[in-house]
C-alpha cells in the first residue's frame, strides 16, 4: 500500500468553486421541521434503531453536525479513513467538515481540483489499495460527470475481481440532495433512482441527525461495496437530535417501522418523511379511528421488501412518496414489488406522490415538489377507494 503522503499528494489542490458560508446558509430554506411529530417518532424508538451500549453519552446535534461528528469518529477509527472533495478542508459549503484538517491532518482531509470524475476516480483507487475513502460531491446535481466511474468501475470492481477478495468497499460517495426552496435547475436535485438501477453500489439516505451517523459509519466500516450517501441539505439545519457520543451503525439493509398503523401504509425516506408526518396527524384528526403507519426505506438501494410487504399485508393500501421524479422512480420499484407481493392483500391501487417530470424551475419549484396537501389527498383516496 503507497504511503498516505503519497496517496494525498496526487489530488491535493486549493479550493476554486465560488460559495461562500453565506451561500451555504441562504441555501437552506427557513422551514420548521421542529413542528411535525416525526422527530418525537424518532427520539422515541432511539434505543430501539440504534445498537449502542446503554451507557452511552449523547449531544444535541442538527444533521450536518451529525455528519461531522461522524466524519471524526470514522477518521480516529481507523488511518485508513480519508476524506476529500471541492472545499472539504475549510468545512464545506455546508461546513460538513468543519474542523477536520485542522484535527487529522492535510494528509487525510484535503480539497481537490474541481473534477467529479477525478474525486471519484480517486476514490475507487484508493478503496482498491486498502483506503476508506469518503468523497464528498459538493452537490448531487454535480455527480454526473463522475457517473461513469461509478455505474463502470466502482459499481462492478467487485464483480470484476471475483475470488480475489479485492473490492471497493468503504468507498463512500456523500452528496447533498434534494429542494430547498429555491435551488432551480442545478441546486435541487435528487438523482437517487438513477444510482439504484445499478447492482454493485448501495444508496442511503438518512432521515434525520442520530440515522445520519449511524448509516454513514455503517457505510464506511461494514460493507464491501460502495456506497452513495445522499443528505437532503434541507434538513443540515432544520432540527436537533440527541445523538450517541460513541462509534454505532444502522444496517444499511432494513427499513425501519417510525410510525405503526393498521389501515394504510406510507413509504418514504430523506425529507418527505416529515411532509407524510404532517399529513398523517391531519388525517387521523379528521378521520376518528384510522392509524397510518409510515415506513422509512432509510437505504434505497438494495431495499428491505420484507418490512414493506409485511406492512402491506396488514393493511391493504400503500402509498409511496419521495421528492424526486415521478417516472422511472423509486415509487415505480416499491409500487411493482407490492403488485407482485402483496396483490391479493390490495383494498385499493398502491398510489405513488412525487416530483413532477420535469426540471425543477426556480419559481415553480414549490408547485412542482411533493407536499402535506397531495400527501394527505393521496390518504384520503386511497382510505377511501
Amino acid at each position: 500500500m503507497p504511503p498516505l503522503r503519497a496517496i494525498s499528494k496526487l489530488i491535493r489542490h486549493p479550493p476554486c468553486r465560488l460559495y461562500s458560508a453565506a451561500s451555504s446558509t441562504r441555501l437552506n430554506a427557513p422551514i420548521d421541521y421542529r413542528s411535525t411529530p416525526l422527530l418525537h417518532h424518532t427520539s422515541s424508538s432511539l434505543s430501539s434503531s440504534l445498537d449502542i451500549p446503554d451507557t452511552a453519552t449523547s449531544t444535541s446535534l442538527n444533521l450536518y453536525q451529525a455528519i461531522n461528528s461522524a466524519l471524526r469518529t470514522a477518521l480516529s477509527t481507523s488511518n485508513q479513513v480519508m476524506l476529500f472533495g471541492e472545499d472539504v478542508a475549510f468545512g464545506g459549503v455546508f461546513r460538513c467538515s468543519m474542523n477536520l484538517q485542522t484535527e487529522f491532518g492535510s494528509e487525510r482531509v484535503f480539497n481537490t481540483p474541481l473534477t467529479e470524475q477525478g474525486i471519484v476516480g480517486f476514490a475507487i483507487g484508493a478503496a482498491a489499495e486498502g483506503m476508506k475513502p469518503v468523497a464528498e460531491i459538493q452537490f448531487a446535481d454535480y455527480v454526473f460527470p463522475a457517473f461513469d466511474q461509478i455505474v463502470n468501475e466502482a459499481a462492478k470492481f467487485r464483480y470484476r475481481e471475483g475470488a480475489t477478495g479485492v473490492h471497493a468497499g468503504g468507498m463512500v460517495v456523500r452528496m447533498p440532495c434534494g429542494a430547498v426552496g429555491h435551488g432551480a435547475l442545478y441546486h435541487s436535485q435528487s438523482p437517487e433512482a438513477l444510482f439504484a438501477h445499478v447492482p454493485g453500489v448501495q444508496v442511503v439516505m438518512p432521515r434525520s441527525p442520530s440515522q445520519a451517523k449511524g448509516l454513514l459509519l455503517s457505510a464506511i466500516f461494514e460493507h464491501n461495496n460502495p456506497v452513495i450517501f445522499m443528505e437532503p441539505k434541507i434538513l443540515y439545519r432544520a432540527a436537533v437530535e440527541h445523538v450517541p457520543n460513541e462509534y454505532y451503525t444502522i444496517p444499511l439493509n432494513q427499513a425501519e417501522v417510525i410510525k405503526p398503523g393498521n389501515d394504510v401504509t406510507i413509504v418514504s425516506y430523506g425529507q418527505p418523511l416529515y411532509l407524510c408526518s404532517a399529513a398523517i396527524a391531519a388525517i387521523e384528526k379528521e378521520m376518528k379511528g384510522v392509524n397510518v403507519e409510515l415506513i422509512d426505506l432509510r437505504t434505497i438501494y438494495p431495499w428491505d421488501r420484507q418490512t414493506v410487504l409485511d406492512s402491506v399485508r396488514k393493511t391493504g393500501r400503500a402509498i409511496v412518496v419521495h421528492e424526486s421524479m415521478i417516472n422511472y422512480g423509486v415509487g415505480a420499484e416499491v409500487a411493482a414489488t407490492i403488485q407482485d407481493g402483496a396483490f391479493l392483500n390490495l383494498e385499493a391501487p398502491v398510489k405513488r406522490v412525487a416530483g413532477w417530470s420535469t426540471h425543477t424551475g426556480l419559481t415553480y419549484e414549490k408547485f412542482i415538489l411533493p407536499d402535506v396537501t397531495r400527501i394527505y389527498d393521496a390518504i384520503k383516496q386511497t382510505l377511501e377507494y
